[in-house]
């Protein structure tokens, strides 16, 4: 029987999933949650997001879009999460561990929740007791902007039951998706949201004139914080060099579409923090995420010098350049 997914979260990277879904499935088969209700007639009337992708055509039935997320949630045997962690609880308000019980979650999101400082997938275990082989992560190195113009991009499904995993990737599978499976949910999610860290890094380092060179240098000790901290948090083995890790962190620190990238280059540029993110129309997890980590390594004490000088510069007011001129007498 061919599974009912239910997109939560109207950005970019929702659409971009839509349309990977609905190029292997039919329109009754695909449900959408988003806030804007304007967004929504848009949708129905001109079968595109109005204000992201809006290249992408929308091949969905109008009775599957709705601003009312429990009556998306209980037409899906998928829910996938795609909203900002900083608003996942607020997005998941109205909803209860009855409405999720027996249902399988997916995490697109990339971020780490404010304040309890978990990972999604902590959350919903937490939260809505919902059991770890019911969680899926969705990783890799893969922008949104790019699956819109159907350029060849890859995906990592990570869950405890790889069956699952494999079975949730088919439904992505596209010619210009290529997936592949881990049982890494934990390292892939922390890696995740410390690669949006380590991307304000590389921004930074950019406003305030550092050159290719230095780049490479701060993203090749980056990708050792990464390995240093998940090994420590959740000791597996694992490749730190597949996709789902470093691939990921290649891509949101160097790209142009990399929101993180942005927001840390303005701050590098001279713009205060508010500034920065009043100037962007897009969430920068790397923002929240800095904080949490900060925190969150206050239990597992690993050594994190480029994690620690973007909270530094971000949440202590500590001068970009003066940070990163520390920095770089400590990397390698």
């Amino acid at each position: 029987m061919v599974p009912k997914i239910a997109m939560i979260g109207g950005g970019s990277w929702a659409t971009a999933i839509v349309k990977m879904l609905s190029d292997n499935l039919s329109e009754k088969e695909i449900y959408w949650w988003m806030r804007n209700e304007v967004a929504i007639d848009h949708i129905k009337k001109f079968k595109h997001n109005p204000h992201y992708l809006s290249s992408v055509e929308i091949k969905l039935a109008d009775d599957h879009l709705s601003s009312n997320v429990k009556e998306i949630i209980s037409a899906a045997d998928f829910v996938i999460l795609n909203v900002p962690a900083a608003f996942i609880k607020e997005t998941l308000s109205s909803i209860t561990s009855d409405d999720l019980k027996g249902k399988k979650i997916v995490s697109a999101i990339k971020g780490i929740v404010p304040e309890d400082n978990l990972i999604i997938g902590e959350f919903l275990h937490e939260r809505y007791a919902i059991p770890y082989h019911d969680i899926l992560v969705v990783s890799g190195p893969c922008h949104a902007e790019e699956v819109a113009f159907e350029k060849l991009s890859y995906l990592t499904i990570a869950c405890t039951d790889i069956e699952k995993a494999s079975g949730f990737a088919s439904l992505l599978n596209t010619h210009y998706i290529k997936t592949n499976v881990s049982d890494d949910i934990f390292g892939t999610e922390y890696a995740a949201v410390l690669k949006n860290i380590y991307a304000v890094a590389s921004g930074i380092c950019h406003g305030i004139g550092y050159g290719d060179n230095f780049q490479a240098v701060l993203i090749s000790n980056a990708i050792r914080e990464i390995k240093r901290f998940v090994d420590a948090v959740h000791p597996i083995n694992r490749d730190i060099m597949e996709s789902a890790y470093l691939g990921d962190l290649l891509v949101t620190a160097y790209s142009q579409f990399s929101r993180n990238r942005t927001f840390g280059n303005m701050v590098g540029k001279g713009y205060t923090v508010k500034s920065a993110q009043l100037e962007m129309n897009m969430i920068a997890e790397g923002y929240y995420a800095a904080k949490c980590m900060h925190i969150k390594n206050l239990e597992f004490n690993v050594d994190m010098p480029i994690s620690k000088a973007v909270h530094n510069i971000l949440y202590e007011n500590r001068s970009p350049q003066m940070e990163m001129k520390l920095l770089a007498e400590r990397i390698n």
